[in-house]
């Protein structure tokens, strides 16, 4: 029989809860060193966004959700509130800007993943849903072969609220 106190108890689980946390830590840092770097700057854009989100009063709901349709970057609510994150980046580019990607095919792809996240999630039906959208448009051409910060570099912000609706045909 092992006498324990409950002093020592906490001591155990704070050494368990922080090595835990130095384990993800280390895979989160192998697994983004592995990444390109447009896979970077979309992670990098996605906790941009949820930050701006939370700074908001937004409270986050899911990340990543995955449906047969689909993805949705972020799902965040706030009072009687549910709203369904797009988050986009893009480099300098000639092909346009970051809002520009957001085709009619993609919004419909978003819609339906909405739509099943709410039938999964039924305690979500009676909120009222909009669709945003949060693009960073970066200034300059960033190296494809490079592992950046990008938070040290030039970019354009946009949040754009109701992008658009649950009637798109």
């Amino acid at each position: 029989v092992e006498y324990v106190s409950s002093d020592s108890k906490l001591v155990v689980y704070e050494f368990a809860w922080q090595y835990a946390l130095c384990i993800y830590i280390n895979i989160k840092r192998i697994h983004f060193q592995n990444m390109t770097v447009a896979q970077q700057m979309g992670v990098w854009a996605e906790a941009q966004a949820e930050k701006i989100l939370r700074d908001a009063g937004y409270s986050l709901i899911h990340s990543n959700y995955h449906s047969r349709y689909g993805e949705i970057d972020l799902i965040v609510s706030r009072d009687l509130e549910l709203v369904f994150v797009e988050v986009k980046s893009r480099n300098k580019t000639r092909h346009g800007s970051a809002i520009e990607v957001i085709t009619l095919s993609k919004q419909k792809k978003i819609l339906k993943t909405a739509l099943s996240f709410v039938a999964q999630y039924e305690q979500y039906e009676q909120f009222y849903y909009r669709f945003d959208v949060i693009c960073f448009d970066f200034t300059q051409q960033i190296a494809k072969n490079l592992q950046q910060d990008f938070s040290k570099l030039a970019y354009d912000q946009q949040w754009i609220e109701n992008a658009f609706t649950l009637n798109v045909d």
